[in-house]
């Protein structure tokens, strides 16, 4: 039986650490590899300081603590040192030179935007990735198939993903493979990956988005370019077809989503979820905001108001189911206005253009 407090106290914590990777610090592609050397270097150069500091707060006060034996080298008349100012400014400045250097020249190199073909590893994949309520979905446009909570890539060849969200802004994060980049409704951001061999790699949302969050996780496989061949053969012989409406079914709020393919992929979704108009009737986010350049619809377009609003439709509480909230009414807002012009836009422009979301 255990009875010492601090061997229990180390169980404990061997235990709780029992689950941790570190994916980090054991990257598998050359992006998460860059970003490792950027830590350490980093970690290093700090180190410069904080180490001789931690020596300093220990051996000065025992060295010169009033009880000493011998204080002959006490000097009361001591007011200054160049050595000592240059030490204690020149280091740190130093640091700060070289650190500033070092993220300059990385930030650069691993600007998520900038694609991988300085390393001459092949013909990239293209992967538009979508964060949905609480599940990812992928989808190649070049292969024309799509897959939910699973990610298939070649190893060795690098993936170009383009990011876009369904509703809340959110993360995408493969650790093992480099950094993560937020993908955001109603607009569209890049990455770039590759995994140096074949292996299962844990992926996940790194930004908490409601009560699915923490089951929002998908395995992304790396596989030989054979493996990855058949992987594709198999999802195009999925009986599911990716269209506008089993986007639709599919983007409702659920958790635990199993993995599932799909054979067939309708041309020219991603745009379509990038601007927010998969469902029929819906103005695309880029057709709105032309149309608020040239004026908006002004009161007239009130009665459009439905065509423009996009979250009522995916209202959910603090337990993700979806509420039921009542439609707009255009009339209502119409009478307002009509009462008071001068609440459209706080300028009195009855041209001002009206969008309800």
């Amino acid at each position: 039986m255990l009875r010492s407090p601090k061997l229990l106290l180390a169980t404990a914590g061997a235990f709780a650490l029992s689950g941790c990777q570190f994916d980090v610090l054991s990257p598998q592609g050359w992006v998460a590899g860059q970003e490792r050397n950027l830590l350490v270097i980093a970690t290093l150069l700090m180190l410069i300081v904080i180490v001789p500091v931690l020596f300093m707060a220990v051996y000065f006060p025992l060295r010169y603590r009033a009880d000493r034996p011998d204080s002959t080298d006490y000097d009361p008349e001591f007011t200054h040192s160049n050595t000592l100012e240059v030490v204690v400014w020149g280091v740190p400045i130093l640091i700060i030179l070289a650190l500033g250097a070092v993220t300059w020249i990385y930030t650069h190199r691993l600007d998520p935007y900038r694609d991988l073909s300085a390393l001459n590893a092949g013909t990239p994949v293209e992967v538009e990735a979508v964060s949905l309520d609480w599940k990812w979905l992928f989808i190649y446009p070049e292969l024309g198939v799509a897959s939910v909570n699973e990610l298939a890539i070649p190893a060795g060849r690098p993936v170009n993903f383009r990011l876009s969200s369904s509703t809340v802004m959110n993360t995408l994060s493969i650790p093992a493979l480099g950094g993560m980049v937020y993908a955001m409704a109603g607009m569209e951001t890049q990455l770039h990956l590759i995994a140096d061999a074949p292996g299962t790699f844990a992926g996940r949302s790194a930004h908490y988005s409601g009560p699915g969050f923490s089951q929002m996780t998908f395995d992304t496989r790396a596989m030989s370019e054979d493996d990855f061949n058949a992987w594709v053969a198999a999802a195009k012989a999925s009986p599911e077809a990716l269209t506008r409406d089993t986007y639709l079914a599919l983007e409702r709020p659920t958790i635990g989503e199993p993995v599932r393919h799909y054979g067939s992929v309708e041309d020219g979704l991603f745009a379509r979820i990038v601007g927010l108009c998969v469902e029929a009737g819906k103005v695309c986010v880029g057709d709105m905001m032309m149309q608020d350049k040239m004026g908006g619809g002004g009161l007239n377009g009130i009665a459009n108001a439905p065509a423009y609003s996009y979250d009522r439709a995916r209202a959910i509480d603090g337990f993700g189911n979806p509420l039921d909230l009542p439609a707009p009414e255009p009339k209502a807002f119409h009478e307002a206005f009509l009462t008071n012009p001068d609440l459209i836009c706080g300028t009195g422009r009855t041209e001002a253009a009206i969008h309800v979301n």
